[in-house]
């Protein structure tokens, strides 16, 4: 009865919080941490799963519509979120970066409620092909949120040319490691027929991916949704390696979001303050009426443009990873960046599947069996 009242992440993200270290203290700290590669093969198999949604029949037939509504929601965030902040007089270079910031989306929340309740419908599919171009998107803004800020702190070591450079690189690197490893993929399934062996391939490959894409400074993520959409679109049998991840996905996620809930700190509430608040609150604005302008412009069915904006509200791995970059540009505010984000990915955890939910049951893509 309970995974019918609030969405699976949402019971997880609970789960770990009273097992956590803020509550009953049965996974210590340590353990967090030291979990933390099984947060790196979840996120994998979720950047790999968006990625899968890359078929190019789809976006023929879709056009360019996905792309004008990623583009609408993630500056929405990103507009709202800055200037709100500047208004209110927060520092210039905080309000950029944590601007930049809100642009990224955790789809893991939402995919696992479209799983559960067997979501399916023109909003179901435009979601899942918004998600994987917003990150893209977002870690563009932030490569260019991260050249404005260096150039104010006026750094002696600083080059202009590398830092424009630097997200270009990133992205192409990251597309590149996904498409070679893509094509290795394809021709080991061409021997290997049984599923169990095409599952070790396939877990072998994402993780070969991921980490590649960290030592080669590029996006680990972008690098996961290459492989899957690159595969997508070569690979004729890709509903039965979908099938395949799918079964190995469900216990991966369920330990990857007890050990985020986990790994929450419930003290952290405290830090959180007006502009954490201002910060939740502009987000979520910013991303619902970007998603409606954009619905709007590309012409969407009503049902997208309503409906599209509650279900983009989580936000987990990318912006979880560019925390930990913007701390290095602006060390003196990372301390209140990570309580910033932290908390308020938190409260995103919690609401959003139940958000995105309940907007995929008024659009008619869920239907709940009384």
């Amino acid at each position: 009865m309970w995974d019918i009242i609030t969405p699976l992440p949402n019971n997880l993200l609970i789960a770990g919080l009273l097992l956590g270290p803020s509550i009953l203290n049965i996974i210590s700290v340590d353990m967090v941490n030291n979990f933390s590669v099984i947060s790196d093969i979840a996120l994998g198999f979720i950047a790999f799963a968006i990625g899968s949604e890359f078929n190019l029949k789809y976006f023929r037939k879709v056009g360019i519509a996905p792309i004008i509504i990623a583009l609408a929601e993630s500056f929405g965030a990103i507009i709202l979120v800055t200037g709100v902040l500047i208004i209110l007089g927060f520092d210039l270079k905080l309000s950029i970066m944590l601007g930049a910031i809100a642009a990224a989306t955790a789809p893991a929340q939402t995919i696992m409620v479209i799983n559960q309740y067997k979501a399916k419908g023109s909003l179901t599919s435009m979601l899942m092909s918004v998600v994987a171009i917003d990150d893209a998107i977002a870690l563009i803004g932030f490569g260019f949120a991260s050249t404005i800020v260096n150039m104010m702190t006026s750094n002696t070591d600083f080059n202009l040319v590398l830092s424009i450079l630097s997200p270009i690189y990133e992205i192409a690197i990251s597309f590149i490691l996904g498409a070679f490893t893509s094509i290795i993929m394809k021709i080991m399934f061409r021997w290997f027929k049984k599923p169990s062996n095409r599952l070790c391939i396939i877990v072998a490959l994402i993780l070969f991916t991921y980490w590649s894409a960290t030592m080669l400074h590029g996006s680990p993520l972008l690098a996961c949704m290459s492989l899957g959409g690159v595969l997508v679109n070569i690979f004729a049998d890709i509903d039965d390696i979908v099938k395949i991840t799918d079964s190995f996905n469900l216990p991966i996620f369920m330990l990857f979001f007890v050990i985020s809930g986990a790994g929450f700190q419930l003290s952290a509430l405290q830090g959180i303050g007006i502009i954490g608040s201002v910060y939740s609150v502009m987000r979520v604005m910013g991303k619902w009426i970007g998603a409606w302008m954009g619905g709007k412009i590309s012409k969407q069915e009503e049902k997208i443009c309503k409906y599209l904006g509650p279900t983009l509200m989580p936000q987990a791995g990318v912006a979880l990873g560019l925390v930990a970059v913007a701390g290095q540009i602006i060390p003196d505010f990372a301390p209140q960046i990570r309580v910033i984000i932290l908390c308020s990915t938190f409260i995103y955890s919690i609401i959003g599947p139940i958000s995105a939910k309940a907007a995929l049951i008024k659009s008619g893509e869920i239907v709940i069996n009384k």
